[in-house]
């Protein structure tokens, strides 16, 4: 059975007329529970990261600088990413909620999660917000996975439109988290080109796809299986962590890639192969990305069928 992190204490992150917005989270909640797919997987309560698990990734400064900029009203911390007062305990919520999917998955019996959770975490960077993003939420939980669980190999798979800048950060110099990126470029942030491959100890731990717009979708996927087999087979994945961003769909108005609902099962199935054969299926797929509201709820959904699938 899969392991569903939600709660409407993610609501709570307002944002205004801002593309990251509660009414992601709305949709997906309905979607999931007109499909019955909620009802088949195992609900699970999300927590609160605290400030030293915060810390174990983000600076002690930032991380009471966050908190203090919501303590005051929000508004824009950065270009791209908007606060309100309830901000911070929800990014911490976000945070908290991806840690406890990998100690839940490592516990088992259940071997997969899904946390569907807000604000989006994957650009964030150890100092500083960026790009929607608070605190890196797939990032702490792979560093959590590492420390708490001592696992020497994490492999983060991230095919949010966006190049996975923040987590490619974190991780650049580390062989414990290895990171695999499949992105529109040129495209925002403008990281992720193919010979970011990491740096000392983690050299040739990084994967990095960047892909035009207008490449077809069976390019795309083919691509995509193919780096993901070669980075599988050199990382000998101990867990596989998903940042599951939507924004690839053709209809997203904020990425696209040409990607359509069905593909994302697709994608699903070659993540879960992988993690099948390395670790024992133990996969938890955390959301990013995804604008086109309906379209976002529908991928989802196919998602997480293709997860509850045995």
């Amino acid at each position: 059975m899969t392991i569903l992190y939600t709660d409407d204490r993610f609501l709570g992150h307002e944002t205004g007329t801002h593309r990251e917005r509660p009414e992601r989270l709305k949709a997906i909640t309905e979607e999931l529970i007109r499909t019955g797919l909620a009802a088949k997987c195992q609900a699970a309560e999300t927590r609160l990261a605290s400030v030293d698990e915060l810390s174990q990734i983000h600076s002690g400064t930032y991380v009471e600088r966050v908190a203090q900029f919501a303590k005051e009203g929000g508004g824009w911390i950065e270009g791209d990413t908007f606060m309100s007062p309830k901000s911070y305990d929800v990014a911490c919520r976000a945070a908290g909620t991806a840690i406890a999917a990998v100690d839940a998955v490592m516990k088992g019996p259940d071997h997969q999660a899904l946390c569907l959770v807000r604000p989006p975490g994957h650009h964030a960077l150890v100092h500083e917000a960026m790009g929607f993003c608070l605190f890196n939420n797939i990032a702490l939980a792979a560093d959590h996975a590492v420390k708490r669980h001592h696992l020497e190999r994490v492999l983060v798979v991230d095919w949010d439109v966006h190049h996975g800048n923040g987590t490619q950060d974190i991780f650049y110099e580390r062989d414990d988290v290895w990171f695999l990126s499949a992105h529109r470029s040129p495209f925002y942030p403008g990281t992720g080109k193919k010979d970011e491959t990491g740096t000392r100890k983690g050299l040739g731990t990084k994967f990095n796809l960047p892909v035009a717009f207008g490449i077809s979708r069976k390019d795309y996927l083919a691509q995509f299986e193919s780096l993901l087999t070669d980075a599988a087979a050199k990382c000998k994945p101990q867990m596989i962590l998903i940042s599951a961003g939507f924004d690839a769909h053709a209809e997203d108005p904020i990425g696209s890639l040409g990607l359509e609902t069905e593909d994302f099962e697709t994608l699903t199935k070659l993540v879960i192969q992988v993690a099948k054969g390395h670790c024992q299926g133990r996969l938890v797929s955390c959301l990013e990305g995804g604008y086109n509201v309906k379209r976002l709820a529908e991928s989802v959904a196919c998602h997480l069928k293709t997860l509850l699938i045995r």
